[in-house]
């Protein structure tokens, strides 16, 4: 009996001292600090294409620009998207540019604890620091919105934000927005926008039952699961061909969101073209169209 005794306590302590080293886990790469001149307009663009605009606004309920408040239901879950407005207290009003670098790129607070990857961040890992820079510049010219976030309303073990340094541990996956040699400038300008701004994959591709894109099988096939109950399409080359998209109508609908058959975009679908999309340059949705039809099979 007390052999058995010993053992469960053992595997007690050994368990609680696996958690504390879970818990106390930095995550996240050191930053060095930033000295760049951010162009506001650039940031802007580089906001819409990411699409901060759609996810940060309550638009529905009236809310302000970038404060949050916008509910996402997932099956661990519900988050509210926070307040990204100049308020110093409720806001980002008190972060420094580097602090907004590790949020964006890393999904790391400025307390160093892990994002929800609700936030899209794992797109935006190849961020340059110009790209950042012009990003905080834009977001400077936020009016302050005093509304603290909605806090999330997950369950246990789900609001233990340590648990998602294994998730980060497990999961967590490079953009594929590096350059492919022979594609050509549009080519490889729709694969940075597709694979890592557009942050495309987050919608129209399938995912495990933790939360993880299911990127090496499923990569653009579809999402029947999206947060809230709805569906994404699959946005694959052969899909897309088989439905008779081309780039044009495919460049077209990005900037409008009416599709080939005289149809409408609806939902999530009809605020990335609203909010985003249909704020982009022809060249720019060109590149997107471009790569999207190409045969790439998301490599």
């Amino acid at each position: 009996m007390r052999r058995i005794f010993r053992l469960g306590l053992g595997a007690a302590v050994t368990a609680a001292a696996g958690l504390v080293a879970v818990i106390a886990w930095p995550i996240g790469v050191p930053l060095e600090s930033l000295d760049l001149k951010g162009d506001v307009n650039r940031g802007a663009y580089l906001a819409r294409a990411s699409g901060c605009i759609a996810c940060h606004t309550d638009a529905a309920g009236g809310g302000a620009p970038l404060a949050g408040g916008v509910k996402l239901e997932t099956p661990f879950g519900a988050l509210y998207s926070p307040n990204l407005t100049t308020d110093p207290e409720h806001g980002i009003g008190g972060w420094t540019l580097e602090d907004f670098a590790r949020a964006v790129r890393q999904g790391v607070s400025p307390d160093g604890q892990p994002y929800y990857p609700a936030f899209t961040y794992p797109f935006y890992a190849n961020f340059s620091d110009q790209d950042i820079a012009d990003l905080w510049a834009a977001f400077q010219t936020v009016p302050p919105v005093a509304e603290p976030s909605t806090p999330h309303e997950m369950a246990f073990p789900f609001n233990q934000r340590w648990g998602l340094k294994l998730w980060r541990a497990a999961f967590l996956q490079p953009p594929r927005t590096e350059p492919i040699a022979g594609n050509g400038d549009l080519w490889n300008r729709g694969r940075e926008l597709v694979e890592g701004a557009a942050h495309c994959a987050a919608c129209h591709t399938a995912r495990n039952l933790a939360g993880a894109r299911k990127s090496d099988v499923a990569h653009f096939k579809g999402n029947d699961t999206l947060p809230g109950g709805g569906k994404a399409p699959a946005i694959d080359y052969e899909t897309l061909r088989e439905k008779g998209w081309t780039v044009d109508s495919l460049a077209y609908a990005l900037r409008t969101g009416i599709t080939p058959d005289g149809d409408a975009f609806g939902g999530s679908m009809g605020e990335v073209v609203a909010f985003g999309t249909g704020f982009l340059t022809e060249e720019d949705r060109r590149a997107m169209a471009t790569y999207l039809m190409d045969d790439h099979d998301g490599g």
